[in-house]
């Protein structure tokens, strides 16, 4: 059996591409009012996968069957798809009282609530000049369908969290909205501007919809089984946040007795002042740990992965519209790494 690519040998397929996306966020992040370009300057310094960048070219280059798409658009399209997801990073962490992210402080933290929330409108509102400029209506049905549609999953996320009777059902929901749209668009909107064919359009959407479902339900997993110096983020943190995702909501449904109210009163009790100072912490510590054991016995982790490579799959089945090349393949690989990632 063939070695699966590395998430490095997939970069490599489309190197030049992604030089030059790299070269238009910096570009189109220039602004005169100071505090917005040295907000967006530390974003762009924190890196970060660029997962969304590398789909959007990699999707590109298989509709046009190995093809140079033949304009740099499919790379203007990477950027303010990368846009999107920055700006709603920024209010993420807002909304979410978060310090760390990726193991560096976060702008809010940094810069305050208020700069993080105006620079990620102006990122957003950037994102959606580059879109006019390309000057497709169709790409800005697409991505004004999927703003929308992110949009509704934050306010669903702030619905579920600290509900420890939260369900699969609501929670896949929000990470379809919240994630998956974001790669689904940037899936269909790489095929339009190079041309393809209504299937390969669809198909490639299909692609980029089970790729990012895919992606996070493996977060999930990390969240509970990541090695923190690794990942860049503590053990439990959507936990910490209150927010019930897939191995809690199974170790929810599986557990019984002292064990289950432990587990919903850590998540009604979430993100609350009572565990200040070093006592507190310990109690947090051997509470997380007793959690994770119960996710454990529960099979929450197992359970987890499989919905996850059941959407990878979906992911590979659905590029079978798409011409050969080694870019298809390489989204193939792509699918499979989402889940088999370690960070």
């Amino acid at each position: 059996m063939r070695p699966l690519m590395t998430l490095e040998q997939i970069r490599k397929l489309v190197a030049p591409d992604l030089v030059e996306v790299d070269r238009i966020i910096r570009a189109s992040l220039a602004s005169p009012v100071a505090l917005v370009g040295q907000v967006a300057e530390y974003i762009v310094a924190g890196g970060g996968k660029r997962l969304r960048p590398l789909a959007v070219v990699l999707a590109a280059r298989a509709a046009s069957g190995g093809e140079p798409p033949g304009s740099a658009r499919h790379c203007e399209a990477a950027a303010f798809i990368e846009f999107i997801h920055t700006a709603t990073l920024l209010h993420d962490d807002v909304v979410d009282h978060s310090a760390m992210r990726r193991g560096r402080d976060t702008a809010n933290s940094l810069f305050g609530n208020e700069a993080s929330v105006l620079v990620g409108d102006f990122v957003y509102s950037r994102a959606f000049q580059m879109m006019a400029a390309i000057g497709s209506q169709r790409v800005m049905e697409i991505m004004a369908d999927a703003t929308n549609v992110i949009a509704e999953g934050e306010v669903l996320q702030l619905m579920n969290a600290q509900d420890p009777d939260t369900t699969e059902e609501r929670y896949l929901e929000v990470i379809h909205r919240k994630t998956a749209k974001l790669f689904e668009a940037g899936g269909e909107v790489a095929a339009v501007l190079c041309g393809a064919s209504q299937a390969v359009q669809t198909g490639l959407a299909a692609w980029g919809r089970h790729l990012g479902a895919a992606f996070q339900l493996i977060d999930d997993v990390l969240d509970y089984r990541g090695d923190p110096a690794v990942r860049g983020k503590n053990l439990g943190e959507d936990l910490a946040e209150g927010k019930p995702t897939l191995p809690l909501i199974h170790a929810l449904r599986q557990t019984q007795g002292a064990e289950r109210e432990m587990i919903r009163e850590t998540i009604l009790g979430a993100g609350g002042a009572d565990s200040a100072g070093a006592d507190g912490d310990a109690d947090a510590a051997e509470r997380l740990a007793q959690i994770i054991a119960c996710i454990d016995r529960s099979g929450g982790i197992e359970y987890t992965r499989e919905r996850a490579r059941a959407e990878s799959r979906a992911a590979i089945d659905a590029l079978a519209v798409a011409p050969p090349s080694p870019y298809r393949d390489a989204l193939a690989e792509l699918a499979t790494v989402a889940v088999e990632r370690d960070r």
